[in-house]
């Protein structure tokens, strides 16, 4: 899943509330007083137990001796200073514990704000340290959110599509069946002759739809990542070679010709030849289909480092620049009539791109005044 990064709006430092800045004096003041109570406290200890004083004598002795001065005999230059560094280390500790709660009072009351459903709302604080890692954190997990909510909603939208789409098409032959053999049922004929044409209209449509269910069947097919690869190793251009053949007789009928431009002459490679066939032939019906017009379809096949190219071409009538990055989409046609007698089901170049997929390469189109290629890149080695 490629995920969306949002723009975050321009960092900011957290501007306490005036109630916050009040609890936050309120904190040192209570701090204040405790500590100076304990420091009266422990002074008061000092002054009445020997055993202590004998330790303060003895530590301060110590000090004395190993620092060769008279700094540490005196109460207030030893312990006074001791009581201050200790009484600045705790205040500053305790302020910055409730400053940084006040900090994650804030960040939670972001998070709620977004979870409201204000998805394009992201926490904008400039923090530091292990906040500012959190901050990052929530701000990533919401991104991935979004773009999974909408990578959702595309797949919805895909499927509902994909329901009205099939609808049609089937509908629409299912529709003259019906209606053809219900005259034959009725009896709704005149002689043999218009009988035979009503089963013979019959037999099209439900070939046709039988093309829309078996290409249905090989989309789901190859869609899936666990689909096997009869992976054995064969010559691409010698494939090219005999599909081109095939195909010589329907060229001929529609006043077009096929040329095979190999280089080398034999390229060798691995991949499944039943499912790359199914890509050629999808490629070749398109060109003689969809290139009326032209008299020219060539094939080229290279060997360009550890990839064998294919680009297929036709001289006919261009393709919009605004259906190129459509083609692969299932169900699209350039044409939006929908029509069987002027397209297939929309599916084929779908499959096709699923097919170059399953063998680690990928495909796309170009098309201008002059020819309207598909290239596909294929690894020679499959991994």
């Amino acid at each position: 899943m490629l995920v969306r990064q949002k723009k975050i709006e321009k960092q900011k430092r957290i501007t306490l509330t005036s109630k916050e800045i009040s609890e936050l004096l309120a904190e040192g003041i209570v701090t204040i007083i405790l500590l100076l109570l304990l420091n009266v406290s422990i002074t008061v200890i000092l002054s009445g137990n020997q055993t202590l004083q004998g330790i303060i004598w003895a530590t301060k002795g110590a000090f004395a001796t190993e620092l060769n001065t008279d700094l540490f005999w005196s109460l207030s230059k030893f312990v006074i200073p001791i009581f201050f560094i200790v009484d600045v280390a705790v205040l500053y500790w305790r302020l910055i514990r409730r400053y940084r709660q006040m900090q994650l009072r804030h960040i939670i009351s972001e998070l709620h704000y977004i979870a409201d459903g204000n998805y394009d709302h992201r926490i904008p604080f400039e923090l530091s340290g292990d906040l500012a890692k959190v901050v990052t954190s929530i701000n990533g997990l919401v991104d991935s959110t979004v773009a999974a909510i909408e990578d959702e909603r595309k797949i919805e939208k895909s499927k509902d599509e994909l329901i009205t789409n099939v609808s049609h098409d089937i509908r629409t032959p299912l529709t003259s069946i019906i209606g053809y053999l219900g005259l034959i049922e009725d009896r709704q004929f005149h002689n043999e002759e218009d009988l035979l044409k009503y089963t013979h209209t019959a037999y099209v449509k439900a070939k046709q739809m039988k093309l829309l269910v078996d290409d249905l069947f090989e989309y789901t097919k190859v869609r899936q990542p666990s689909v096997p690869i009869n992976t054995i190793s064969f010559d691409m251009a010698q494939l090219i070679e005999q599909l081109a053949a095939d195909f010589e007789l329907e060229a001929d009928k529609n006043d077009m010709t096929i040329q095979v431009n190999a280089d080398p002459a034999s390229i060798k490679m691995d991949g499944d030849t039943e499912k790359l066939v199914r890509v050629f032939n999808n490629l070749l019906s398109n060109a003689l289909k969809y290139g009326k017009g032209g008299k020219n379809i060539v094939i080229d096949v290279e060997k360009v480092g550890t990839e064998a190219v294919i680009a297929v071409r036709n001289d006919g009538p261009p393709i919009p620049k605004k259906s190129l990055d459509q083609l692969f989409d299932r169900f699209y046609r350039v044409e939006e009539s929908r029509s069987q007698e002027t397209g297939g089901t929309g599916l084929g170049l779908a499959i096709a791109q699923s097919i170059i997929a399953l063998h680690g390469g990928y495909i796309y189109a170009t098309s201008d005044n002059h020819w309207t290629s598909f290239i596909i890149h294929l690894p020679l080695k499959r991994n």
